[in-house]
């Protein structure tokens, strides 16, 4: 049986891995778009997490099984391999194609100059070959970041990081010397409910604390307005623990520092406002809880001057070329990894990792997520092998013009890498746009 996975992150790898476990005579295509492997574990995950990065090691060991095959720049849908072809040339297709795009705030002056995702955000400083922005921090003094879960207080902390931490990393060149020109001396990391709620987890808010002279703030009266900090005792552990470390910040004494991180809580934003075409502040509306586990606005409000603001209130998915799709949970409508369509599972069509279940969990979540799928596959495997295929699916691929990136180009590009920056004095760095991945996978 011939399978291919649409994507190699994370959920991606497990499922192949998954199938080749399972199934000793399977053989796995690990599709993806981009000519590099691994997702958002080399996309997604800050530079200066160097130990979450050395997952890739991990998903390196089973894009290497014998009976496992990446091909990247493999576009699926419009303007790459039609889905329908895709399903013509093997007995199975699973999509784990992530949630690629940001949601939005809906409130005025949100498009304003100076106003991105966190989302873009990080895609510029990982590398990312989509990434056309720039100019983040240009001319920018004060950083508002909007959200309060482990994405924004990855981009609050590499707005506070100093170049002599992230030289070392992977980050491109151009984004380490932009960010080591940064004029950004405050950051606001603003959440509309209270601290209990918060989405960080505390391995992550801890590290806020250990950056170098950088001072974090958080306010014992705003703290309080949440009565689960007040009585932790109802919460889980994880939110005890949070709770434990913004009350030992919110006790602390201010000490001088070049940098300060505010953390703030129980402010909804309700406007973006402009100073000369560009961001100038954020307004909020103060919040307080309803009682229901939400909050309600007061009608106060409050405006924290910023020249860059970052909203970081999560991904969504997006519609898949010949699937059906649920717009509000922004998922691809499954039973058990089984795509369904109209009340039936459709033949051969499967789906594992955020398009499956939306976004949420941790990279570890993605295991039994494949799993789930890669059984429910397996179940319908005598049905699938009745389809008779003609020959090696790459010869097709080729065939309709697609020039795949397989392991040998992936392997030249991660030496051109570890080339670029021994000559820049660094450690391994990032190739960042699409021409010189390319030209590096073909030894040009």
């Amino acid at each position: 049986m011939r399978v291919a996975v649409v994507g190699s992150g994370p959920s991606g790898c497990y499922t192949a891995q998954s199938l080749v476990q399972q199934d000793p005579d399977v053989l796995v295509d690990v599709l993806d778009r981009l000519p590099c492997p691994y997702g958002l574990v080399r996309y997604g995950v800050a530079p200066d997490h160097e130990k979450i990065k050395s997952l890739q090691n991990n998903l390196r060991a089973i894009l290497e099984h014998e009976r496992v095959r990446f091909l990247g720049g493999v576009g699926i849908g419009p303007g790459g391999v039609p889905a329908a072809r895709l399903r013509e040339l093997y007995h199975a297709v699973v999509y784990c194609v992530g949630a690629a795009t940001d949601r939005h705030l809906g409130i005025p002056g949100e498009d304003l100059p100076g106003s991105w995702s966190a989302t873009e955000f990080v895609s510029w400083y990982s590398a990312h070959p989509d990434s056309a922005a720039d100019g983040f921090v240009a001319g920018a003094r004060s950083a508002v970041v909007i959200g309060v879960g482990n994405v924004a207080v990855d981009v609050a902390r590499m707005l506070a990081r100093g170049t002599t931490e992230l030289s070392p990393t992977d980050i491109p060149h151009p984004a380490l010397t932009a960010l080591a020109a940064s004029r950004v001396r405050e950051v606001h990391m603003v959440g509309r409910r209270g601290p209990s709620q918060a989405r960080f987890t505390t391995k992550e808010l801890r590290e806020l604390g250990s950056l170098p002279d950088t001072e974090v703030d958080v306010s014992a009266e705003e703290l309080a307005l949440d009565p689960a900090y007040l009585d932790p005792s109802p919460l889980s552990a994880p939110q005890r623990r949070n709770v434990e470390v913004l009350r030992g910040w919110a006790a602390a004494q201010s000490r001088p520092s070049t940098r300060r991180i505010a953390l703030r809580f129980f402010l909804r934003p309700v406007e973006v406002l402009a100073d000369g075409g560009r961001v100038g502040a954020v307004r909020f509306e103060r919040t307080v809880p309803d009682g229901r586990g939400g909050v309600r606005g007061t009608g106060e409000f409050e405006e924290i001057e910023a020249q860059l603001v970052l909203r970081s209130v999560g991904y969504r998915g997006m519609p898949v070329e010949g699937l059906p799709f649920d717009a509000e949970s922004g998922t691809v409508p499954n039973v058990g990894g089984r795509v369904v369509q109209d009340g039936s599972a459709v033949p051969g069509q499967y789906v594992a990792g955020w398009i499956k279940r939306g976004p949420t969990g941790v990279i570890g979540t993605n295991r039994p997520d494949a799993k789930e799928t890669v059984t429910s596959l397996l179940e319908d495997a005598p049905v699938l092998v009745h389809g008779e295929l003609r020959g090696d699916p790459l010869d097709a691929l080729r065939a309709y013009g697609v020039e795949a990136v397989e392991w040998t180009g992936w392997c030249a590009i991660e030496r051109a890498e570890a080339e670029l920056g021994a000559s820049l004095g660094r450690g391994t760095v990032k190739l960042p746009d699409w021409q010189s991945l390319l030209d590096a996978a073909r030894g040009s």
